[in-house]
This record gives structure tokens, C-alpha cells and sequence, in this order.
């Protein structure tokens, strides 16, 4: 391939610039071709590149841009309900492809994509950036190398600040994301079958759109997206777990907590405090035994982008694959089974009651 992989961008806007961010600090890439259909996100993207602009080509669309021969590799990163039309002519020109989470709105979209992405000798790996951030990477490694002993319980807390503005106001509605559960949970359906090994069974999800965007109307339509939830999730290795998000918490000090118990100790990961902390078992009315680490990011990485410096650690291992010198970490499948969970906990939310991932095909 040379010294340099050459990429292209679809999808310009909020995440674009973030990847353009972090392609910039990785060595032996080079931006050469954008696509995106709205004016106003090419033209953030090309003031993300400052004086690499002059060398990228901008298209309008994905095929235009798979048909340039400007690219080895692209990263998808479109609204969500626009991933399979868009990875259509990207897997049909031969193109290694980093997609962004989820890889599709839908179960049916998603099986399509892991048929092609499995078809292809091009790498495909599904953007979960919440896997590389060096904390909770950290955390994960400590887990499976048995501090905690054998692992039992798993929660996950997210509380945070509202969806943000998005081109067309697009993220407002279910049907362009997949719901708040697909849309944004993906991440930690994601990390927890990474962490239990195992595959959901099943899934209760209580939530709704309590506080944010309310008042919020386009063209006389109330946003419908889930604002708060709890979602437990059983796992066929006998491993619970739970995922406690809210996303009218702006002031909480610590965006993610991640907690997991076993029949030896607890081990927590705080985010972006990068705090992880070791409670083993002391007996009752024993004096406690915690202790006390914080795992550091690079400051360059956590500059870089919005998502604790995951998104550079996730382009280093992307490169590496494509160079044939390191293995696809997050595969198509991996993507499909998130969004398979995350849509059992929209339907569960939206009907009270439990769902059978078998209900869904698995």
C-alpha cells in the first residue's frame, strides 16, 4: 500500500471532524476526498484540515467518492439511517471501511451489512470507540485477567448531557436512529458483551422522553427519542447486567462509571476521572482494603476529539489492520449484536415488557 493510507470521509459534519482530527496525529495517514451532500458540513471539514484542504476532493455523495479511485480505506460517518445506501458502493468498489456505531437502524440492515463486510477481503470494523478509551481499557483487561475472580454482575452508568444539534435535526426522531437505545446505547451493549463473553438472552428496558426536548417541534412533529432508562440485560453465561442512563445529567462529575462484581472482589473504572478502583472482599464489619489508580490519556489524544481519546486509539488499530499488520478488533457482527440489543430495549420500553432475543432471530 505504500507509506501512506489514503482516506476519504461520508459524512462531514460533528463526527467527520473529529476523525479528521485524529487522522491528523496518525502516522501514515492522509486525508484525500470528502462526501457529503450538505454544503455546511464539507466546509467544517475543510476548516478542520486548515492547510491540507487544498489537497482533498469533495463530492457530493458516497459514490462519487467510492468511484474517484482517491481512497483506500473510508470512514462512514452519515447519519445512521443513510449507512447501507452509503456502504452499497463502498463495498462494491473494494474499499477497507471504518464505520461509525450503530452500522445500521435496523436488525434486517444490519444482517445485510455483516453479509458484506464477511464477503469482502477489505477490513471492516465498526466504530465502538468506548472500548479505547485507555481507562476503560484498562478496566476491561483487569476483568479478564481475573482480579475481580470469577465475574457476576456488570453496570453501567452513563449520565450526560442531551443529543446534541444535529444537520436536519435528524437525531430528533427514532426512525433516522434507531432510537436512543440503538443510537447512543449500542456503545455499552457493546462493551458489556465485551466484557461478560457472552451473548444477551434477554432484556427489560424502562424508559422514556421525561426532560429533554419537549418543547421541541419540526414540522409539528414532537421529538420522540428515550431521554432516560434503566435496561438490564441476562447473559447466557448466568452474568447480569444493567445500564443506568440519563441524559439531563450534565453536572455529574463523572460522564461514565462502569462497575463489576465477582465472587472475589468489585472493580470500578470512573470516566474521565480515569480513577479505577479495587474493593476485594473483606468479611463483615472488616476494615476495607480499596485501592486506588488512575489510568492517564495522552494529551494530544484526549485534544483530539470528544470521546476521552478512544477515537486516536481506534484509528491506530484501524491503520494497523489495513496494513495487514494487526486484526480486525470490532467486526461487523460485533456491530450487529449491539444494535440487536438496543432494539430489544426499544421494543421493551416501549411495550413493559421483557423481550427474548430470540423474538429477534438470536
Amino acid at each position: 500500500m505504500g507509506e501512506q493510507v489514503r482516506y476519504g470521509l461520508v459524512g462531514a459534519g460533528m463526527m467527520g471532524v473529529e476523525h479528521i482530527n485524529n487522522l491528523a496525529i496518525t502516522p501514515g495517514a492522509v486525508v484525500t476526498a470528502l462526501a457529503d451532500p450538505t454544503a455546511t458540513s464539507i466546509n467544517w471539514s475543510l476548516k478542520a484540515l486548515g492547510d491540507r484542504a487544498g489537497s482533498v476532493t469533495s463530492f457530493d455523495s458516497a459514490e462519487a467518492l467510492a468511484k474517484s479511485g482517491l481512497c483506500d480505506a473510508v470512514i462512514v460517518a452519515s447519519p445512521n439511517y443513510t449507512h447501507r445506501a452509503v456502504l452499497t458502493p463502498l463495498f462494491d468498489a473494494g474499499l477497507h471501511i471504518l464505520c461509525e456505531k450503530p452500522i445500521a437502524t435496523t436488525i434486517e440492515d444490519a444482517r445485510w451489512i455483516v453479509d458484506r463486510a464477511e464477503a469482502s477481503d477489505k477490513v471492516f470494523w465498526t466504530a465502538m470507540e468506548y472500548r479505547y478509551m485507555p481507562p476503560a481499557a484498562e478496566f476491561i483487561r483487569e476483568v479478564h485477567d481475573g482480579r475481580i475472580g470469577t465475574l457476576r454482575m456488570l453496570s453501567i452508568r452513563e449520565h450526560r448531557f442531551p443529543f446534541l444539534e444535529k444537520v436536519g435535526d435528524w437525531n430528533r426522531f427514532s426512525r433516522n436512529t434507531g432510537g436512543t437505545m440503538v443510537e447512543k446505547c449500542c456503545h455499552f451493549f457493546d462493551l458489556m458483551r465485551l466484557i461478560t463473553q457472552s451473548e444477551a438472552v434477554r432484556v427489560y428496558c424502562s424508559g422514556a422522553m421525561d426532560v429533554n426536548h419537549l418543547d421541541e417541534r419540526y414540522g409539528g412533529e414532537t421529538p420522540d427519542i428515550i431521554d432516560n432508562s434503566y435496561t438490564t440485560v441476562d447473559f447466557a453465561n448466568g452474568v447480569r447486567a444493567m445500564l443506568d442512563l440519563s441524559m439531563f445529567a450534565d453536572g455529574a462529575e463523572n460522564q461514565e462509571e462502569i462497575a463489576a462484581v465477582g465472587d472475589q472482589a468489585r472493580l470500578e473504572v470512573l470516566i474521565p476521572e480515569g480513577a479505577i478502583v479495587h474493593s476485594p472482599r473483606v468479611g463483615f464489619r472488616n476494615a476495607k482494603r480499596a485501592t486506588r489508580r488512575v489510568v492517564h490519556t495522552d494529551e494530544t489524544a484526549l485534544n483530539a476529539g470528544s470521546h476521552h481519546g478512544s477515537t486516536f486509539y481506534e484509528h491506530q488499530k484501524f491503520n494497523a489492520a489495513v496494513r495487514g499488520q494487526g486484526k480486525v478488533e470490532v467486526t461487523a457482527r460485533d456491530g450487529l449484536m449491539a444494535v440487536a440489543i438496543g432494539t430489544a430495549a426499544e421494543i421493551s420500553a416501549r411495550e413493559h415488557r421483557v423481550v427474548e432475543m430470540s423474538e429477534l432471530g438470536f
